[in-house]
C-alpha cells in the first residue's frame, strides 16, 4: 500500500468515527429519558468538539501538503489546489445555507421547550407557599406577643403554671421561658418529654431585643418532612415587658412559642420549591444544549467540506494522471533518457498530448544519435590534433579567454620541466617558477592588443630569460597569437644552447679579430718610435727631420687607434652589472640632449617627451650611454640630408583599465633606413655601415637593454604606414616593463608629427 493510499484510509477512518459519534449522540437523545442529557451532556459535548477539531486538523494538514507540493514545484499540485478549492466551495456554500437554517431552527425549538405559562405557574405557586408561611409566622408571632403580655403580670412562683395555661390557650406545641442569654428557664409542652426544648437562635434574640418579637420557619426540608423527621415548625420569640418589677428581676425575659406547620402545607411548599429549582436549572442549561446542537451542526458542516476536499483530491488525481505521466517523461528526457515513452490511452486532448510528446522524444533521440556521430568525428579530429601537438618539439600552451591553461603538449612539460598538465584550469602565474614568465607574457599580449609594435598584427615574438632552480638561465623564444573567442596561444622553444653557441661563436670571432689586429705588441712599438724620435731628431736636418717626425706621429697615432679598439672590446666584454634604481627617463633624456645643443637649436634634433612619465628601474650611467649611442647613430644616419630630422619620443602605453603597461623611449629619423641584411643582424658585433665604426654600438645597447629587462626593436618607417610602401626613415625603440608607480590619467599628449620624406635617400644608414 502506497503512502497516498494509507493517508486516504486514515482520513476515511477519522471521518467514519466522527459520523458514528454524531449519530450516537443524536440517537441517545431520542431513546433515553430526560435524565440522559443531564448525565452525559459534558462528555458528549467535548467528544463532538474533539472530533470537529480533529477533522479540521486533517483538512488543514491536507491543505498544507498541497501548498508544500506547490512550493516544491511538484507537477499537478496547482491543479489539485484549484480542484480542491472548487469542490470545497461547492460543498461549503450549500452546507452554509443548511447550517444557517438549522441554527435558527434549533435556537427557536429549544426556546419553545421552556413554556412561559409553566414558568409563571411555578412562580405563582412558589409565591403562594411563601405568603402562606409568612401568614403562619405572623399569627404565631402575634400569639407570642399576647402571651408575653399576659406572662408579665404573673409572679415568679406562677411562671410554670402560667406557661402551661398559655400553651393550652394558644394551641402551641411548646412554650418556653427564655433568659437574657437565650437559655431555657422553664418550658411547657409535649416536646419536653420527647426531647430537649427548643432554644432561640442568636439572630432571633437580637431581633427580639430590637423589635420586640422575631419568628422563623424551621425544618422545611425533605429530611424533616420524612417519616423519621419531626416536621416543620414555626418558632416565635417575644420580649416580656417588665411592669413594676413584678417578676422580681431586672433582667430581660423572652417567651418562645413553637407552633407545628401542617405536614400537607409544608410538603406542598417544599414540592413547589424543588420544582421551581429544577426548572431554573433546566432553563440555565438550555444555552449549553443549544451549543451542543450547534456543535453537532458544525461537525456535520466540517464533514461535508472534508468530503468535498477528499473528492477533489481523488478526482484531481484522475485528471492529473496523464499530466503526471507527461511530467515523468519530461524528467526522463531531461535526465538523458530518450527511450520510447508510454502513451495515455484516451481520445481526449491529454491523450493526444502524450502521443505528441512520445513522437517528439523519438525525434530528439534521432537528433542525438546524429550529434553523437558528429562528436565522434570531432573527437577523432581532436585526437589527430593532439597527436600532432604531442610530436612537436616546441612547447604549446593554449589559454582560455579567462587566461587559464586549457591545453598543454608534452613539449611544454619537457622544456619547462614542470607538470603543466596537472595545472589545467589554473593560471600560469599560480606556478611560482613561472610567475615572472606569466607576467611578461600577459603584459606582451596586452601590449599587442592596445599598442602593437611596428610590423605586429595578430602575433608577437619575444625572447625571455627564465631562471632555473640550479642557478642556470633558460632562454625561451616565445611566440604569441590571439585566437577566436578571446583565447590565446603561446608557442616557445628552448634556444639556450643556440644563444650559447652564438655567443661562443661571437667571442671566438672577437678573439680571432683581436689576435689578427693585435699581432704585435702595441706598447713596444709606440715606445720604440718615440725613442727613435728622441735619439735622431737633433741629428737630422731638413727633410730628414720632417720625415722622422711625420713617421713617428703616424706610428703613435695608429697605435693609439688600435688601443682604442681594444678598449672598446674590453668594455663590451666587461660591461658591469646594472645597478637598478628609480629614475626619470625624461630627465635623463634631457641631460643627454644637452650635449647636442647645436642640433637642438637648429631643430635637427626634436624631443617629444610625454609629461608625468612614470619612473622606471634603471642604471643611469648605462642608460645615459644607450641614449647617447642611439642619438648619435640617428644623427649620423641623416648627416647628408638637407631636410634632416631626428625625433626622440617617450610614451606610456596603457591597458583598457588605465593601468601602465610599459614606458617607451624611441628615436625616429628620416634617413634611408636599414637594409634587410642589417635588420636581421642589427645587434651582432661588427655589423656596421660606418667607414670608421666598430659595429659594437647597438650590441652594447642590446646588452644594457637585456640587463634592464627591456625590449629593443629596430624597424624601418614606411610611407603612409604601408608595409610595402617606400622607406622614409628608421625607428629604434626601447620598452621598459619594470615601471615604478603609475599615473591615474591617461596621457592625451599629441601623437608625434609625421616625419618629412627623405630627399635623395641614396646612402645606407650608418650604425656605430
Amino acid at each position: 500500500m502506497t503512502a497516498s493510499a494509507r493517508w486516504a484510509w486514515t482520513i476515511s477512518v477519522v471521518a467514519a468515527t466522527g459520523a458514528a459519534l454524531v449519530l450516537a449522540f443524536v440517537l441517545s437523545f431520542s431513546t433515553q429519558g430526560g435524565g440522559f442529557y443531564e448525565r452525559h451532556f459534558v462528555w458528549l459535548f467535548w467528544v463532538n468538539v474533539s472530533v470537529a477539531a480533529l477533522l479540521a486538523l486533517v483538512i488543514a494538514i491536507a491543505a498544507l501538503r498541497l501548498v508544500v507540493r506547490a512550493r516544491r514545484g511538484k507537477f499537478g499540485s496547482r491543479l489539485l489546489i484549484k480542484l480542491a478549492g472548487i469542490f470545497a466551495l461547492v460543498g461549503l456554500l450549500p452546507g452554509m445555507v443548511i447550517y444557517t437554517v438549522s441554527y435558527q431552527f434549533v435556537s427557536r425549538s429549544i426556546e419553545a421547550w421552556f413554556d412561559v405559562r409553566v414558568a409563571g405557574a411555578l412562580d405563582s405557586g412558589l409565591s403562594l407557599g411563601k405568603e402562606t408561611l409568612e401568614a403562619l409566622k405572623a399569627d404565631v408571632a402575634s400569639k407570642a406577643r399576647v402571651g408575653a403580655d399576659r406572662l408579665s403580670d404573673a409572679g415568679p412562683a406562677g411562671v410554670g403554671l402560667a406557661l402551661e395555661r398559655l400553651r393550652e390557650q394558644l394551641g402551641a406545641q411548646e412554650v418556653s421561658w427564655i433568659g437574657s442569654q437565650g437559655q431555657v428557664l422553664q418550658t411547657a409542652g409535649a416536646g419536653v418529654a420527647a426531647g430537649p426544648p427548643h432554644r432561640p437562635t442568636p439572630a432571633q434574640l437580637r431581633q427580639a431585643r430590637a423589635t420586640g418579637q422575631a419568628s422563623q420557619v424551621d425544618g422545611l426540608d425533605e429530611e424533616a418532612l420524612g417519616p423519621a423527621g419531626g416536621g416543620a415548625t414555626v418558632r416565635a420569640l417575644a420580649s416580656v415587658p417588665r411592669r413594676g418589677m413584678a417578676l422580681g428581676s431586672s433582667e430581660e425575659r423572652f417567651l418562645l412559642v413553637v407552633q407545628p406547620v401542617p405536614r400537607s402545607l409544608a410538603a406542598n411548599a417544599l414540592a413547589v420549591q424543588v420544582a421551581y429549582s429544577e426548572y431554573q436549572q433546566r432553563a440555565l442549561a438550555r444555552d449549553s444544549l443549544r451549543q451542543m446542537y450547534i456543535g453537532t451542526l458544525t461537525l456535520a458542516l466540517i464533514l461535508a467540506v472534508f468530503a468535498a476536499v477528499l473528492l477533489a483530491i481523488v478526482l484531481g488525481n484522475q485528471l492529473a494522471k496523464p499530466l503526471l505521466l507527461l511530467a515523468d517523461g519530461v524528467r526522463q528526457v531531461a535526465a538523458g533518457d530518450l527511450t520510447a515513452k508510454p502513451v495515455f490511452p484516451s481520445a481526449d486532448e491529454l491523450g493526444g498530448l502524450t502521443r505528441s510528446f512520445a513522437a517528439m522524444t523519438a525525434q530528439v533521440a534521432d537528433a542525438r544519435t546524429q550529434v553523437q556521430r558528429g562528436v565522434q568525428q570531432l573527437e577523432a579530429a581532436r585526437t589527430r590534433l593532439q597527436t600532432i601537438l604531442d610530436t612537436l618539439t616546441a612547447g604549446v600552451i593554449v589559454f582560455d579567454r579567462e587566461g587559464r591553461i586549457d591545453t598543454v603538449n608534452p613539449g611544454a612539460t619537457r622544456i619547462l620541466q614542470l607538470p603543466l598538465s596537472a595545472w589545467r584550469g589554473r593560471r600560469l602565474s599560480e606556478l611560482p617558477e613561472l610567475a615572472v614568465l606569466s607576467q611578461n607574457v600577459e603584459q606582451r599580449f596586452e601590449l599587442l592588443a592596445s599598442s602593437p609594435e611596428e610590423g605586429e598584427r595578430d602575433q608577437w615574438q619575444e625572447s625571455f630569460e627564465l631562471p632555473r632552480a640550479n642557478g642556470s638561465q633558460l632562454t625561451l623564444l616565445v611566440r604569441g597569437a590571439t585566437l577566436p573567442g578571446g583565447a590565446s596561444l603561446m608557442v616557445f622553444d628552448d634556444i639556450t644552447e643556440v644563444v650559447s653557441a652564438q655567443r661562443s661563436a661571437a667571442w671566438s670571432e672577437v678573439a680571432r679579430r683581436l689576435a689578427h689586429e693585435i699581432k704585435n705588441p702595441l706598447t713596444p712599438i709606440q715606445l720604440s718610435a718615440e725613442r727613435l724620435q728622441m735619439k735622431l731628431e737633433h741629428k737630422l736636418q731638413g727633410t730628414d727631420q720632417a720625415l722622422l717626425l711625420r713617421s713617428v706621429n703616424t706610428i703613435v697615432n695608429q697605435v693609439q687607434a688600435m688601443q682604442r679598439l681594444v678598449n672598446e672590446f674590453r668594455d663590451y666584454a666587461r660591461l658591469p652589472a646594472a645597478q637598478l634604481k628609480p629614475l626619470d627617463l625624461n630627465a635623463l633624456a634631457n641631460e643627454v640632449l644637452g650635449l647636442y645643443g647645436q642640433a637642438l637649436d637648429s631643430h635637427l634634433l626634436v624631443p617629444l617627451l610625454t609629461p608625468d612619465l612614470p619612473k622606471v628601474m634603471g642604471d643611469a650611467t648605462q642608460l645615459r650611454q644607450v641614449i647617447h649611442n642611439l642619438v648619435q647613430n640617428a644623427l649620423d644616419a641623416v648627416a647628408d640630408r638637407p631636410d634632416a630630422r631626428v625625433e626622440l619620443h617617450t610614451t606610456c602605453p596603457r591597458g583598457e583599465h588605465g593601468e601602465v603597461l610599459a614606458v617607451r623611449l624611441a628615436l625616429l629619423d628620416n634617413g634611408p633606413g636599414f637594409s634587410e641584411s642589417v635588420l636581421k643582424r642589427a645587434f651582432e658585433p661588427y655589423v656596421t655601415t660606418k667607414a670608421k665604426g666598430t659595429g659594437l654600438g647597438l650590441a652594447v645597447v642590446k646588452k644594457i637593454a637585456d640587463e634592464h629587462g627591456a625590449r629593443l626593436r629596430v624597424a624601418n618607417l614606411h610611407e603612409n604606414d604601408l608595409p610595402d610602401g617606400p622607406v622614409v626613415g628608421a625607428r629604434v625603440s626601447l620598452s621598459f616593463s619594470n615601471v615604478v608607480g603609475a599615473v591615474n590619467v591617461v596621457n592625451t599628449e599629441r601623437a608625434p608629427a609625421s616625419l618629412p620624406a627623405p630627399l635623395d635617400a641614396t646612402t645606407t644608414p650608418s650604425q656605430g
